[in-house]
């Protein structure tokens, strides 16, 4: 059976580029191999395409012939055997019904409020005049909306979360871990070991809080609260374990990559100052204190985020496992194959995205991309749950940090990318100084 040309390395050095440069590793590859090519790791094979026709057929699959849950294990350490992520077939269909009325409606100006405070305050925390890393600020807005619009946490509980989630993401993020012969505790002073000893201490809390709802009723506008109510089709909640993985899940992807997201605009902003002028002048125009749906329907705004998406992709592929034998984008594969879409690639086709090296949020506006081209959460049955969270949180975040705080790159060293785990981020976090700072006049209402 014909297979894609793949590379002649070793599975060795295959996984340790891999691990310490994605992009360049899948540019390096495309040019070499094709569209389509065989990447071999240590513990798999990958076919990977980024051709939109090949990608649509991967995500117009309903989930019984190619399983992401399965491509997705490495994560379970971290995220739990019962995320959504896991699922496959009808049990990932039943979880993702669960999950999904939380992310929309009404609900998305409630939380706007809070990522618009949360901005405020970090905005406020910045020195003035001095080096600083932004990805630094922009993890802490989006852990702290995380756990308050999410969790409900408030007050101290709010601190001591925010502290253990730290710890736990800290432990976690070292790329090595995501290969399953790392994921070994030889001790509290191993890796691995001081991973599961910080997921134990944030697991205590999460779970004596799931309890305390449970028993007391306790319910605000939170996630948790609906998913506490939440029912199946048979009329079932979701245990205690469940919960917890599902919350989990929800904040590994949305603090971390949202925040990276984030980094990456600002990142090309700063080098683009006509274009940081003219979403300067969008944001001032709808007022010093607009309100959350009047900023979310900013359209060069929209455009930059999905933009800064498009050109660096947080994380750089989506995968699934074939179940059975199956033929994708013209080759014959056999059970058990590795399927992936390469967001990166995908992104920088330039039949879809002319001059795709070049960061232009105009290509956006007055233009709707198939989801076959444009993919920076997934696709399909597998498209992100919090997609229109992570998207609204950019905008509320970003649109607050233009029209507040006046920022320049530190110096004019390039920069690079670093893995953080699954998410690509700026290196050294994207040094810049904070030159000017613009008060915040909350809006009085007429009485």
């Amino acid at each position: 059976m014909r297979s894609p040309p793949g590379p002649r390395d070793s599975a060795a050095w295959s996984t340790w580029q891999w691990l310490r440069a994605p992009y360049p590793y899948l540019d390096g590859l495309s040019r070499d191999l094709g569209e389509t090519f065989r990447m071999r790791l240590l513990s798999f094979d990958l076919v990977v395409f980024s051709n939109p026709e090949h990608v649509k057929e991967v995500f117009l699959d309903d989930g019984d012939t190619l399983e992401a849950g399965r491509f997705n294990t490495t994560l379970a350490p971290l995220l739990g055997d019962r995320s959504v992520l896991m699922a496959d077939g009808r049990a990932h269909r039943r979880k993702r019904k669960l999950l999904l009325p939380p992310f929309h409606g009404e609900r998305m100006q409630v939380y706007g409020r809070t990522m618009l405070d949360e901005t405020d305050a970090a905005i406020d925390s910045m020195p003035h005049g001095e080096p600083c890393s932004f990805h630094e600020p922009m993890q802490d807005i989006t852990l702290r909306v995380i756990v308050r619009t999410v969790f409900g946490f408030e007050g101290r509980p709010l601190e001591e979360m925010v502290e253990r989630t730290k710890r736990l993401l800290e432990r976690g993020m070292w790329p090595p871990l995501l290969l399953p012969f790392m994921q070994v505790d030889l001790g509290r002073l191993t890796p691995y070991g001081r991973f599961r000893r910080a997921r134990t201490d944030y697991d205590e809390l999460l779970y004596a809080e799931i309890r305390r709802r449970r028993r007391d009723g306790t319910r605000g506008p939170d996630v948790l609260s609906l998913l506490l109510d939440a029912r199946d089709d048979d009329g079932e909640p979701m245990s205690d374990e469940e919960l917890r993985d599902e919350l989990v899940t929800l904040l590994v992807a949305g603090h971390e990559t949202t925040a990276t997201g984030l980094t990456w605009a600002m990142r090309w902003l700063l080098e683009a100052p006509e274009l940081l002028g003219e979403l300067r002048a969008e944001l001032d125009a709808i007022g010093p204190d607009p309100a959350p749906e009047a900023i979310a329907k900013c359209e060069l705004l929209d455009a930059t985020v999905r933009e800064a998406l498009r050109l660096v992709p947080v994380i750089p592929i989506v995968g699934r496992v074939l179940a059975k034998d199956h033929r994708v984008g013209g080759w014959d594969l056999q059970k058990g194959t590795v399927v992936v879409c390469s967001i990166y690639l995908a992104h920088r086709r330039p039949e879809a995205f002319p001059d795709p090296m070049r960061f232009d949020p105009r290509r956006f506006l007055g233009k709707k991309l198939s989801a076959h081209e444009f993919f920076p959460f997934g696709g399909g049955v597998r498209r992100c749950i919090g997609m229109a969270f992570a998207l609204y949180e950019m905008k509320m975040v970003l649109a607050r940090v233009v029209a507040r705080a006046e920022l320049a790159l530190a110096d004019a060293r390039p920069v690079g990318m670093v893995r953080r785990s699954i998410t690509i981020t700026p290196s050294d976090g994207l040094r810049v100084v904070l030159r000017r700072r613009r008060p915040f006049v909350r809006a009085r209402l007429a009485s």
